[in-house]
């Protein structure tokens, strides 16, 4: 029989998901919380996301059962709520979470809150429908929360008192003096991530692995910063470079289809939990190609390609914005779309292929995922030329044409659902990874494509000098989060780095503008991750450590720095001073958690260069194009057409009859450069590349 809840009237994919459950699912509104009041009932609060292999688990062994939905009927109104729309509450009830059982939380996130301030009673992950490995099953909590709830008001008071009191204590002023800041961070995170570097597998923690893309960007950062000094420092560059062959060879990366998964389960990188991340995708995307500017290594020039064709061909809209993931399962089977019996890719690879194919994958070996084979490459082209006796071109030749082959038969199968909700923020990260991979692969379309996500967020989700987080079926919905605005904002920045456009760069000025009109902290420094105007929560959070994704905040003070350094509005580096004293203490308490915050610290003290190309018509493609062949981290170039107007704070960079440069550190310009030999100088001595 099916059923309907309130969440039918949901655009969000993972609230539809639950729409026909028997639980009188409700979605975090004025509504749902004032019955909550009325009715003095206990929310039960449900957090997940459509992309969830766990949450998928708990829907089905609980959610979808008629007597586990009548006890949660009876005793709670139930609330689902999408993370990915609402990362507000997820971040302050994961937070409560782990302040409760001294855990790190997870999705699904199931917590019970009271029906009037919605402060935590109790609060959990998942939970299975029968007690096993220590946790109750889930009616059991249900009946123990009711019980509580009945019989021990008292109890509950004093833990929400406790809790207001921790809550209290992280909004607590800082003294940190004015000139406290210093370098010393930079190196500290620099040792730190050499010590936690996995030297036999990569990357920086034990299995389940994660990509860690904010701890490979600092890496890279740090080590073009030693060239730059004449400090050469390849051990550290070795950990960033042997982590990201590492996962590009790995199951992790979907090597028919391209894109990467959440993380692997194992510590060889070879069985992923298989759902597509937007969010990860873009800063790898970026790192790959990056990579590849650094080493010329062809596996690094692949895998950036490989993820950007992913994005065009799966994740794009027409309309122009990125959807947001890719599920794990299909026909209700985890990673069912991307698992092989040997047969099935015998019978499809093509005799003059197979050996090379089978050699690459290991499918000599055992199965290595629930009696079927994960693609998960073995052994590098180079020692399968020498295997085989074949040259290295033809051993590239061989694996193209057998992937290709058995990517077409994998098309046949039944897709992973998509969730295509369009997130500001993670569209911001997409876009930055498509400016950056079409700069440095010389790739137009995948300039383009960042430009149409670009447009497609202006067009949709900014109104009238607000922006909204999330778009889906025709509705733009949810103020905009500290993530979105500087996700964005960085994001546009290098896409303007990609083609100069004077709307985009008008409209960056606005979104920085905004950003520190709506979010910041003016009395302690920093940045709020909830605007001003946003709906009052038990908790606003202002974070400054990374997690999957780079701090806000952290971004925030990158993105406002260089555009100051762009467009010659300082008052933008007080608001990042003032964010990194906020930031301080937090930065030194877990340097290695901060990468993208140190970054910032780095950048405050070593200003970024900007070189202002103004090109005659004749030169517009060279400049361009210039940019493929440079890694230049600390150096943002920008080719504007010599013929085209721009905006009031860049009249200064006035063309000349014949091609010209403008070039600047920080705040302090240089003369004028009027020769291609004394532009290209000038890039090459910004830009780093390990010897051949």
């Amino acid at each position: 029989m099916s059923h309907t809840n309130l969440l039918n009237h949901e655009t969000s994919p993972y609230l539809l998901q639950h729409a026909d459950n028997p639980v009188h699912w409700q979605a975090w509104n004025r509504i749902s919380l004032e019955q909550a009041s009325s009715e003095n009932k206990p929310i039960l609060l449900s957090i997940g996301y459509s992309a969830c292999h766990w949450c998928h688990v708990m829907a089905h062994e609980s959610f979808e059962d008629k007597s586990t939905a009548q006890l949660m009927n009876d005793f709670f109104i139930n609330i689902k709520v999408d993370k990915e729309e609402r990362p507000d509450l997820d971040r302050i009830y994961q937070l409560a979470h782990s302040m409760l059982t001294e855990r790190a939380g997870g999705w699904p996130l199931t917590v019970f809150l009271t029906p009037d301030k919605h402060m935590p009673i109790f609060a959990g992950t998942y939970f299975p429908r029968e007690p096993r490995h220590g946790l109750p099953s889930f009616q059991q909590l249900l009946h123990y929360i009711h019980e509580v709830w009945l019989n021990r008001q008292n109890d509950i008071q004093q833990q929400c008192l406790s809790l207001y009191d921790a809550f209290k204590h992280l909004n607590q002023p800082l003294t940190t003096s004015p000139d406290i800041l210093s370098t010393l961070p930079v190196d500290v995170v620099r040792n730190q991530i050499e010590m936690q570097f996995d030297s036999r597998h990569g990357g920086f923690s034990p299995a389940p692995k994660f990509p860690h893309p904010a701890i490979i960007e600092r890496t890279l950062l740090h080590w073009a910063q030693a060239e730059h000094h004449q400090q050469p420092d390849p051990r550290i560059l070795h950990t960033a470079i042997y982590s990201l062959e590492k996962m590009a060879n790995g199951g992790i990366f979907d090597h028919l289809g391209g894109g990467f998964c959440r993380y692997s389960t194992d510590n060889n990188w070879m069985i992923p939990h298989f759902e597509k991340m937007l969010y990860d995708n873009g800063p790898l995307l970026a790192l790959y190609a990056q990579a590849w500017c650094i080493t010329g290594s062809r596996l690094f020039y692949h895998t950036a390609k490989a993820t950007a064709n992913w994005v065009l061909d799966e994740m794009q809209s027409t309309e122009g914005g990125y959807y947001s993931a890719q599920d794990a399962d299909s026909e209700s089977i985890e990673g069912k779309y991307y698992a092989w019996d040997k047969e099935e890719i015998r019978s499809v690879i093509d005799n003059t292929y197979w050996p090379t194919f089978k050699y690459r994958y290991g499918l000599d070996k055992a199965a290595n995922f629930e009696n079927k084979w994960h693609l998960h490459a073995c052994h590098d082209e180079t020692s399968i030329a020498s295997k085989l006796n074949l040259d290295i071109e033809t051993v590239y030749n061989y694996l193209e044409q057998a992937e290709q082959q058995l990517f077409t038969q994998r098309n046949k199968r039944i897709h992973p659902a998509r969730d295509e909700k369009i997130l500001v923020a993670w569209n911001g990260l997409m876009i930055r990874g498509m400016a950056i991979a079409g700069n440095q692969l010389n790739k137009n379309r995948y300039i383009e494509s960042a430009i149409q996500s670009a447009f497609f967020i202006k067009n949709h989700c900014w109104v009238n000098q607000h922006l909204f987080a999330s778009y889906k079926d025709g509705r733009t919905q949810l103020n905009a989060y500290l993530d979105d605005y500087a996700f964005l904002l960085q994001g546009l920045l290098e896409l303007l780095q990609a083609k100069w456009d004077n709307t985009l760069y008008a409209w960056a000025l606005e979104l920085a503008d905004t950003l520190i009109h709506q979010f910041e902290d003016t009395d302690n420094g920093g940045f709020y991750f909830t605007s001003h105007d946003h709906e009052p929560l038990i908790q606003r959070i202002k974070s400054f450590a990374d997690d999957a994704i780079p701090s806000g905040n952290a971004i925030a003070c990158i993105a406002l720095h260089r555009l100051a350094c762009l467009s010659g509005r300082t008052h933008y580096m007080r608001s990042v001073e003032h964010c990194l004293q906020a930031a301080w203490p937090s930065i030194n308490q877990a340097p290695v958690s901060h990468c993208a915050m140190i970054t910032a610290l780095n950048d405050f003290f070593n200003p970024p260069a900007t070189l202002i190309i103004r090109s005659q018509a004749e030169d517009y493609n060279r400049y361009s194009r210039l940019p493929s062949s440079h890694y230049m981290p600390q150096t943002m170039v920008f080719n504007i057409p010599a013929d085209q107007p721009v905006h009031p704070n860049l009249e200064s960079k006035t063309p000349q009859p014949a091609t010209c440069a403008y070039p600047c550190q920080g705040q302090q310009c240089y003369e004028r450069l009027d020769s291609s030999e004394e532009i290209e100088h000038f890039m090459l001595n910004n830009s780093y590349r390990i010897s051949e």
